[in-house]
């Protein structure tokens, strides 16, 4: 402030104190000279034999500075000293080799002209051209330093916070804490007492403007520790502008996560798979068959999983992994015998955790998980779909699991149970950001996970347990030069899952008609335990027929396992609904329909128990 009484030579001094304060950054090249400049005029004149002190000084830190770590790492002390270098180093903020050797390249010169100083005086020349010089060879690159000068840029808007938080529609918060980075900053914002996250989500293209930043450059995510604060995530540059080479996974194993790529910030999408259902989501041309590649070749790498997978594109997207694939499916046909084989694997492993007293199947190479991959999920047919939610419901604890992709993940296209077991979300581009929602989950995009905002192929959002954020990431580019390599490499060494106990083409056929044996027309291979015990209990059903409880009771299976042996047994004419609930054998003794499994009755009635039959939506076993 200015006031009239004041001496004109006051108000300069004033004007340029705060002129020196608000560009000290840039100002310290010419500060560290000066200072230097003075300290050796006084130690010449008080302490003319100091400079053999700092000679020695500067070698010492000089060399402590510039040596490369690479050379001190040849022996095991050198070890132990680069790794005590690097630490103190990196709290400094010289975390970088180049920066290191600027820093010793600044040392020498200060130290090496300030000996020289103190001997023979500042004055004496060529020592004032040298120290003129000096300023304008060793301050360049301080001047141009990227970090340098993004760390003032932070400065001033944390200074100016007060002022622009009131524009922005955000008044009373302040900024507690900056950090600037290669690609912009992140800020830790204080928010007035009553607002909430959503309050700066709802602000964010206001904040955009503020700070004059182009849109789309800022993220708001919220605080795990208080509700009144959030942090702020200024992207002036993007990390993710250029696709990103996939590093092809070494054999592992599914137990350890899955990297599908990297965050903003550069840290790894690391992901857990294991006894995980994985929903993808996203609008065509987003990058869905990019992330599943990523996926794939993840698994393929692991010598304890088997991965099936369903393609109803004709095999177009998952075909070039057929030598890592236990098997694929191609049409609607068989993606219901797939599924249906999963069911038969997921209660076959059932079987045996019960008989073991365990209650988690532990994936190894002898006994790997099963994950089923299934791309363009809403082109399944309905009773694949059924089979499908029931591996969603009932595959986790027995390491038989789902991965989906699919554009709209809607309830009337993915069903109930299949949809909410789903504990990975990928959400990427959608085209609104209800669609969002949809993916993530009711709400989320209120929250700031704005898929809409995406605009890079293969750029997500991840919500999963380890991921409760809204971070922005990029999944790795796998070409199709990798995918040969990686097919290579690990086709030849995939794990095998034992053959089924019921062939696919014999899952509706096992039980024998009544009055067939081996020479019969339809005699198959004898049936599993629970398909025996479930026919026995038909044929020996009364007049009114066995209860679905009684069924369950009979083959000791649940009662989606007994509703979709039914539905088999209806379609093939062997059994026949009488009432609600009660079901019994229709034999060719005269207790349905009369002389054969042709006859007129006993196909309206089979007709009839199909249209009655509804599967329910839930599981009691």
């Amino acid at each position: 402030m200015l006031v009239n009484s004041e001496p004109v030579f006051v108000a300069m001094l004033g004007i340029l104190s705060r002129f020196v304060w608000r560009h000290r950054s840039a100002l310290a090249p010419v500060s560290l000279a000066g200072i230097a400049f003075l300290a050796s005029a006084v130690a010449h004149v008080r302490y003319p034999h100091a400079w053999v002190s700092l000679i020695v000084a500067t070698v010492v830190i000089g060399v402590a500075l510039g040596i490369p770590h690479t050379v001190l790492k040849r022996s095991p002390a050198g070890v132990r000293v680069a790794t005590v270098l690097a630490r103190t180093w990196s709290a400094c903020g010289m975390d970088r080799p180049t920066e290191r050797a600027y820093g010793a390249v600044v040392v020498v010169v200060v130290g090496g002209w300030s000996a020289l100083a103190i001997s023979m005086g500042p004055y004496t020349r060529p020592l004032p051209a040298v120290w003129l010089a000096g300023i304008a060879v060793c301050g360049i690159p301080w001047w141009l330093h990227r970090r340098r000068r993004a760390r003032v840029r932070v400065e001033r808007i944390t200074a100016d916070w007060p002022t622009l938080a009131e524009s922005m529609g955000l008044p009373g918060s302040r900024i507690a804490s900056a950090v600037a980075d290669a690609w912009g900053f992140s800020a830790r914002l204080r928010l007035r007492k009553g607002s909430t996250v959503t309050d700066a989500v709802g602000r964010i293209p206001s904040i955009e403007s503020a700070l004059g930043m182009r849109a789309g450059s800022v993220r708001i995510l919220p605080d795990a520790r208080r509700a009144d604060r959030c942090v702020m995530r200024v992207v002036e540059r993007d990390p993710h502008a250029e696709p990103l080479a996939w590093p092809a996974p070494a054999a592992a194993s599914i137990n350890r996560p899955i990297i599908l790529g990297l965050f903003e910030d550069a840290r790894e999408v690391a992901v857990s798979f294991l006894r995980r259902h994985v929903l993808v989501g996203g609008v065509v041309g987003s990058g869905k068959s990019g992330i599943v590649n990523v996926i794939l070749g993840a698994l393929a790498a692991c010598r304890d999983a088997v991965v099936w997978g369903i393609d109803l594109k004709e095999g177009m997207e998952l075909s070039p992994w057929k030598p890592c694939l236990g098997r694929l499916a191609t049409t609607g046909k068989q993606a219901t015998e797939l599924l249906r084989n999963g069911v038969a694997e997921l209660e076959r492993r059932a079987r045996i955790l019960t008989t073991q007293g365990r209650r988690v199947w532990e994936p190894a190479p002898g006994h790997p998980a099963l994950v089923i991959v299934i791309d363009e999920y809403a082109e399944l047919p309905e009773e694949a779909r059924e089979y499908a939610d029931s591996i969603a419901r009932r595959g986790r604890a027995v390491a038989v699991t789902l991965i989906v992709a699919t554009q709209r993940p809607t309830q009337k296209t993915m069903g109930g149970a299949t949809r909410t077991q789903m504990d990975i979300r990928i959400c990427l581009r959608v085209r609104e950001r209800r669609d969002a929602d949809l993916i993530l989950g009711q709400g989320f995009s209120k929250q700031g996970w704005n898929a809409d905002a995406l605009t890079l192929p293969g750029s997500f959002l991840i919500s999963g347990p380890e991921h409760p954020n809204a971070d922005r990431a990029r999944a790795w580019e796998v070409t199709d030069d990798a995918v040969i390599r990686h097919v290579t490499d690990h086709g030849a060494r995939r794990p095998r899952l034992p053959a089924p106990a019921v062939a696919p083409s014999e899952a509706l056929s096992t039980p024998q008609r009544p009055g067939e044996g081996a020479a019969g027309t339809s005699a198959t291979r004898a049936p599993v335990a629970p398909e025996a015990a479930l026919w026995a209990a038909l044929r020996r059903a009364g007049a009114g027929g066995a209860s679905v409880d009684g069924l369950m009771s009979a083959s000791g299976m649940g009662r989606s396992w007994v509703y979709y042996r039914l539905r088999e047994h209806a379609d093939a004419g062997r059994a026949v609904q009488l009432a609600r609930g009660r079901w019994r054998a229709a034999d060719d003794q005269g207790r349905e329909s009369g002389p054969g499994p042709a006859g007129p009755t006993r196909t309206r009635r089979a007709r009839r128990a199909r249209r009655r039959l509804r599967p329910p939506n839930r599981d009691t076993q």
